[in-house]
């Protein structure tokens, strides 16, 4: 195969990897809240937690296409995702009647930013080192 053939599935590949880390990071957040509450259904509990800040982070992923033509794989690229995804995330919550106390706010905005940046800043630093 040729590079020029091997670069749109190298692409796709890490568009997937990239789209099911934000997804697993959001899901994470949910379980992890949801399991220190000790609901009786966690499963079902930590995703009616997690939809709205999917929803959000999707939003997020749409507006860097929009706005920087590009998708959201880079530590550039990822805030919008974050910033998207919690503040669509308490919107929707707050919309469907679900709580946005100050303590949840504040926890799902540093858990988010460190997870949703981190994974990028740490892509990119082994992107970097690979090329040296």
């Amino acid at each position: 195969m040729t590079p020029a053939t091997s670069e749109p599935a190298a692409t796709r590949n890490r568009v997937r990897v990239a789209l099911g880390l934000d997804v697993l990071v959001v899901l994470v957040f949910a379980g992890v809240g949801r399991a220190s509450h000790h609901e009786s259904n966690p499963v079902l509990d930590a995703l009616q937690t997690a939809w709205p800040f999917l929803v959000g982070a999707a939003i997020g992923w749409l507006v860097v296409r929009a706005v920087f033509g590009e998708l959201p794989l880079r530590l550039r690229t990822g805030w919008p995702v974050w910033l998207c995804a919690v503040a669509g995330g308490m919107l929707l919550r707050q919309l469907t009647g679900r709580g946005t106390a100050l303590p949840f706010i504040v926890v799902a905005t540093i858990f988010l930013g460190v997870f949703l940046l981190g994974w990028r800043l740490v892509a990119e630093l082994r992107s970097r080192k690979a090329h040296l």
